[in-house]
């Protein structure tokens, strides 16, 4: 099974954690989230796997 992701934004009041995020995990990749604190790792995290909506 792959990922495929299209375009996620998410807002937090005026805030933007994503601004139209796309990527694409193939069958068999393994990846890894990095960067700085409050680059919305875990925000993308919690939308892929249903926890919160996206924005948009």
């Amino acid at each position: 099974m792959s990922i495929e992701v299209k375009g996620i934004t998410k807002l937090y009041g005026q805030q933007k954690a994503l601004d139209n995020v796309s990527f694409t995990v193939a069958t068999g990749e393994i990846v890894g989230f990095i960067g700085p604190n409050g680059a919305g790792k875990s925000t993308m995290m919690k939308i892929i796997t249903g926890y919160i909506p996206q924005t948009e």
